[in-house]
């Protein structure tokens, strides 16, 4: 029995099993006819949707071409009109231009009228006085001379008078601008007075030490002038020694050298050479950044490197006892302020000023002005040509052209021209005094010559008999002249010419 049951479980699983495959089977033919029954409906669909875009497509073209056809219509048009336009005017230009070419050619034709009656004019005024001079029995130039004799004769006073009363009016106006323009410009700068002798002190920290600086049999002392080319003296001062020298370079090498061995202790000939090579190395490194610094101070901008470093190397060079770069930047200063007063470039002066003495950097090597070198270095440096003229200029030995080099001159001399700024030797400024004096007295109808103040007034003392008061005013004149011309001086002189006229009667 169990076995029959088993028999109809297994038949019952089966007959279950293939109806249910079956039944799947029927299920999945019905989805996919369903499915292939869509998808042809879709693609009859996207076929209609398909034909409907492609027509509105071409409608669409076919609008669009029309639209351009319609604007290049119009485009063509609007050129047309334009030609037509510049076709007028063009017609109308050339018309003018044939109407003004006959008006030149009349002009041309007047012109030359004109020219052949002024020639015609100027031959008969030829001719008449021509007949003039034969009738007079005179020349033009005779009468005009003889004319003006017999008006200075009659008016000799009146002229003077005239004369003294214009330039006294001129020279009125002159001094009070000038005096504006120079108070202005020293008022916006006060620099110091700077004065270096040829000396420099170096302390020693006790009197054992000079012994060490001279070393056995001088060794040590020789050795040190050969090397940094300077004298040093070593006498009875306590605790100083003296380095002596015209060179402020190397003056300055060896002051640095000498306290660095008197702070090290060990002084012999190798440590020398050795210290004096590093000081060298050290002063080039200073000497760039003084040239820095005054470029920085001045405010001038534009400066090659290497004029730089020649603007430092003035720092260690004198003038009369003047430091020359304290010198150029108080130049600089008073060029820009006076230059702001009357209108002319400040850069440039500013910066023609502060290197107007470049040449004195290496005057000492090249044969020359120092204001010619100048002007070579800048040229080379690629200055601009105001700079590089008012440079060459400003001591006159060359002629200002610009009111940037005018303003340059004045400024060097004002600089100059401050009570002690310069040193000069007392037989230099006698020398000028004697030759400021020799230039008047060798004039006619001079009497006395005195150079007084300094010698920045000259008074000169005529022959009232032998000289009128126009002839005084010429002579002054003519001595300022020739002054200007024959001698050298720093600043300006006045020349005072004196003619003094005495009456004497006695009562008896």
């Amino acid at each position: 029995m169990p076995t029959i049951y088993v028999i109809l479980s297994l038949g019952g699983f089966v007959i279950g099993g293939a109806g249910g495959y079956f039944l799947r089977k029927m299920q999945a033919k019905r989805r996919k006819d369903t499915a292939e029954a869509q998808a042809e409906e879709l693609i009859r669909e996207a076929k209609s949707k398909e034909k409907e875009i492609i027509l509105e497509a071409k409608d669409e073209s076919i609008k669009l071409k029309e639209r351009a056809k319609r604007e290049e219509n119009e485009r063509r048009k609007k050129l047309e009109e334009t030609e037509n336009r510049l076709a007028k005017k063009e017609e109308s230009l050339d018309q003018k231009v044939d109407k003004i070419e006959k008006i030149q050619q009349k002009l041309e034709e007047k012109a030359k009228t004109l020219q052949e009656v002024k020639q015609e004019l100027e031959e008969l005024r030829v001719k008449q006085a021509a007949k003039l001079e034969e009738i007079a029995g005179i020349s033009k130039q005779d009468a005009r001379d003889l004319l003006l004799k017999k008006v200075e004769e009659e008016y000799r006073e009146d002229i003077v008078e005239r004369i003294n009363k214009v330039e006294l009016e001129y020279k009125a106006q002159a001094d009070a601008k000038a005096k504006h323009f120079i108070a202005e410009a020293m008022q916006r700068y006060v620099g110091e007075t700077v004065s270096e002798s040829t000396v420099t002190i170096v302390n020693l920290p006790n009197d054992e030490m000079k012994g060490r600086v001279i070393g056995r049999e001088g060794r040590n002392i020789n050795a040190f002038e050969r090397i940094t080319g300077v004298d040093v003296i070593v006498d009875d001062s306590p605790g100083t020694v003296v380095i002596s020298g015209f060179d402020l370079v190397r003056r300055y090498i060896a002051k640095l050298a000498l306290e660095k061995l008197i702070s090290d202790g060990r002084i012999h000939p190798t440590r020398i050479e050795e210290t004096v090579e590093k000081c060298k190395e050290e002063v080039n490194k200073i000497i760039k950044e003084f040239g820095e610094k005054v470029v920085y101070d001045t405010g001038v901008t534009g400066v090659h490197p290497d004029l730089i470093k020649l603007l430092g190397r003035l720092r260690f060079r004198t003038s009369y006892g003047q430091n020359v770069l304290k010198h150029s930047m108080e130049v600089s200063f008073l060029a820009g302020a006076l230059a702001e007063e009357l209108g002319a470039d400040a850069n440039i002066a500013r910066k023609a000023a502060l290197l107007h003495d470049i040449g004195k950097a290496v005057s000492h090597e090249i044969q020359g002005s120092h204001a010619l070198i100048g002007r070579d270095i800048a040229k080379k440096y690629g200055l601009s040509e105001k700079v590089i003229h008012a440079i060459e200029a400003h001591h006159g030995e060359v002629e200002p052209q610009t009111l940037e080099a005018v303003v340059v001159q004045i400024a060097n001399e004002m600089a100059n021209a401050r009570p002690g700024a310069k040193k000069d030797a007392l037989e230099s400024h006698i020398k000028r005094l004697e030759d400021l004096e020799k230039a008047a007295m060798d004039f006619a109808g001079v009497k006395k010559v005195f150079a007084v103040q300094a010698g920045r007034e000259l008074r000169v003392i005529v022959d009232p008999e032998a000289l009128d008061d126009l002839q005084a005013l010429k002579l002054s004149r003519d001595i300022a002249n020739k002054i200007e011309k024959d001698l050298e001086y720093p600043g300006q002189i006045k020349v005072t010419v004196m003619r003094e006229t005495r009456v004497l009667e006695y009562a008896r």
